[in-house]
């Protein structure tokens, strides 16, 4: 697959990567690096965008550390001449309405703003959109929350990258500058065979946005992480499950009539059908095009799956599709081990009157012991629905908070007779019973 697209979407060089818990790394390398150096799976290549994943995830974690609250405005921590009301959540999901590229035409001069330069000018920049009207991306709003990540971890924004991220991680060839294994970057003629070299540039304050190098063998080790962070980051290091998942939950689409696609907080979002979602990035600089895509859901995937593909041609569009088929493939050809069910425990006796089929709101739900851990799902939902999944409140004896899947948040309230029966529940206030009622209580069986 990656040689096919290697010769008829003809990159010079092509480097591959898929990453899974249960497997050796998977690489691929095809063509030259177009300079002295071999092509090999430890070739760099610039990745552009997905830079944004890594400026995504240093901005969470000051969320997380409580240096800042995704919905505080700029100028509650950066003094900005202009742009100062749009939030950080906004600026994360690409919904700011702020213009797509810092004042000037950068991509004629391809000479970068430095912060002061970038600060300076942002009252010359456009707020094209009210905020929340749509997704609009913007790499100026990615590069003001680089600068506010430095700003308030005390550093600069790469020298945050590396001791919070790129370090723990062990993502060693992933850097802000090329170094001496870096392939050269290609315009590759329309109507010949002809490579044409595209310069060499420096994205100065923008470099949250698009800065950085790797290798596909990182860059699917990141993809592995953005999908299955417990896997690769146990002890919550670098950021938490609950917090990538967060991430990971839709906020916009990129396009209102065909819901292809849409952005979390800083990451791309793809549906592949059958509840399989691919999270990751993509990245286009001159001379260079890159894929980054983690796998969740499905069946045959594996735990931290994550494939890259990264490219030294800057108009292959085919490229951005291969790590969605790589992962596909994997999945469907070589899947993961299926776990072996086991017995377990047997529900605590508070919860073991309560099992079984309740009626609410005119529908039948199962409500059983899983995993340590109540669950409930419609009777009639698909194999592969996600349950809701319940926790009990240790202050409150015979209330639950929903915690996963449907109604989540809400509480779940039980209700016993004088013997100790659950006679009825209460779920996000609805009313829950053993057999199917109106609401107004008429019971159906005895009636």
């Amino acid at each position: 697959m990656v040689r096919q697209v290697q010769a008829q979407a003809r990159i010079p060089a092509v480097s591959a990567a898929l990453h899974r818990a249960d497997r050796p790394l998977w690489t691929c390398a095809v063509g030259g690096t177009g300079n002295d150096t071999a092509l090999d799976p430890e070739t760099r290549f610039r990745i552009g965008s997905v830079t944004k994943t890594f400026t995504a995830v240093l901005t969470m974690q000051c969320r997380d550390d409580g240096l800042l609250d995704l919905d505080d405005p700029l100028s509650r921590h950066l003094d900005l001449p202009a742009h100062g009301e749009l939030t950080v959540r906004r600026l994360l999901s690409h919904t700011a309405g702020l213009q797509r590229e810092p004042y000037g035409d950068v991509w004629d001069t391809l000479r970068a703003p430095d912060t002061d330069q970038l600060l300076a000018d942002l009252a010359k920049a456009e707020r094209v959109l009210p905020p929340g009207r749509r997704y609009h991306y913007s790499n100026l709003g990615m590069a003001l929350l680089g600068h506010l990540v430095g700003t308030l971890r005390g550093g600069t924004w790469a020298e945050v990258l590396a001791e919070r991220v790129l370090t723990p991680l062990g993502l060693t060839a992933t850097t802000v500058e090329p170094g001496r294994r870096a392939a050269t970057g290609f315009l590759v003629d329309a109507y010949s065979d002809e490579a044409h070299p595209e310069p060499a540039t420096d994205f100065g304050a923008v470099g949250p946005a698009a800065q950085l190098w790797s290798t596909a063998g990182d860059m699917a080790r990141w993809a592995a992480f953005l999908a299955d962070p417990a896997a690769l980051d146990a002890a919550g290091r670098v950021l938490s499950p609950a917090t990538l998942e967060e991430m990971r939950w839709p906020v916009t689409v990129t396009d209102e009539t065909l819901w292809g696609g849409g952005f979390g907080l800083g990451l791309i979002l793809v549906p592949q059908g059958k509840r399989i979602m691919h999270v990751g990035h993509d990245g286009a600089m001159p001379g260079f095009l890159a894929a980054v895509y983690g796998r969740r859901g499905g069946d045959g995937t594996a735990g931290a799956m994550g494939a890259a593909v990264l490219g030294s041609a800057g108009t292959a569009g085919e490229l951005f599709d291969l790590p969605h088929r790589l992962l596909a493939a994997a999945a469907e050809h070589d899947p993961a081990e299926v776990t072996p069910w086991r017995p377990g425990p047997p529900a605590p006796p508070e919860i073991r009157g309560l099992l079984g089929r309740w009626w609410g709101e005119g529908f039948e739900y199962v409500f059983s012991w899983h995993d340590g851990a109540l669950r409930a799902r419609g009777a009639d939902d698909p194999p592969g629905k996600p349950p809701a999944v319940f926790a009990p409140l240790p202050d409150r004896p015979d209330v639950y908070r929903t915690v996963s899947g449907r109604e989540v948040g809400e509480l779940l309230r039980l209700t016993r007779d004088e013997t100790g029966r659950v006679i009825r529940m209460h779920w996000a206030t609805y009313r829950f019973t053993r057999t199917q009622e109106t609401f107004d209580r008429y019971d159906f069986r005895t009636s």
